[in-house]
């Protein structure tokens, strides 16, 4: 099935992924990009501020990019973990390691301490690359006073009725070629459930032969 999955993005325009799009309603509505898409070309920040390119950054090598909410997450926390446990491996397969948050490039470094993290993190406090790829979506009323009251500072965003609301990304895995072409994507709007370790380093396999 995966390896259909990887065939099958070949096929696939990329002409949509330079399209911007809007903020979702909610996490059931994102529309992101899919395999075959190509990864945009946008501009973030590593943990000392300096701007990163993502087109350039994955011509450099394939690249896994993982989309999470922030290091106030558990959940995403966990998932850091898993990901700098198979790191080893991913990099003997020729890959790069890459996470995007909305947290900003100090609560990032903060994270490369407390986790002890070697991949590289990069700032998306604007929601430029989760809009880019189409993850973005706006949190509930109750959902964003409940968390800007406790864990989350980030700016929040005016929605189109006019509402103050904080907005999220998706989490979501990408691999994509030195091209920038995805051939795997695993997008969850629950953000409770992440792609198991393992079916990452399957995909990337495949993708690596």
């Amino acid at each position: 099935m995966l390896k259909t999955l990887l065939i099958a993005s070949t096929l696939i325009l990329t002409s949509f992924a330079s399209i911007a799009k809007p903020i979702a309603s909610d996490e059931n509505n994102v529309m992101p990009l899919l395999n075959g898409h190509q990864i945009p070309a946008v501009t973030l920040q590593d943990v000392e501020g300096n701007a990163v390119d993502l087109a350039k950054l994955v011509a450099q090598k394939p690249t896994i990019f993982f989309f999470y909410r922030g290091g106030w997450c558990p959940f995403c926390n966990s998932q850091m973990g898993q990901l700098k446990a198979i790191e080893p491996k991913l990099i003997e397969m020729g890959f790069q390691l890459v996470g995007i948050s909305p947290d900003t490039p100090e609560k990032m470094r903060a994270s490369l301490t407390d986790q002890k993290l070697d991949y590289l993190l990069l700032s998306d406090s604007s929601m430029t690359a989760s809009q880019a790829f189409g993850l973005a979506y706006y949190t509930s009323a109750d959902i964003t006073k409940k968390y800007t009251a406790s864990v989350v500072t980030n700016e929040l965003f005016t929605t189109p009725q006019g509402d103050k609301r904080l907005v999220l990304p998706v989490p979501a895995v990408y691999l994509a070629d030195t091209k920038s072409i995805i051939h795997f994507q695993y997008v969850n709007p629950n953000y409770k459930v992440r792609p198991a370790p393992e079916l990452i380093l399957a995909a990337a396999g495949l993708l690596a032969k």
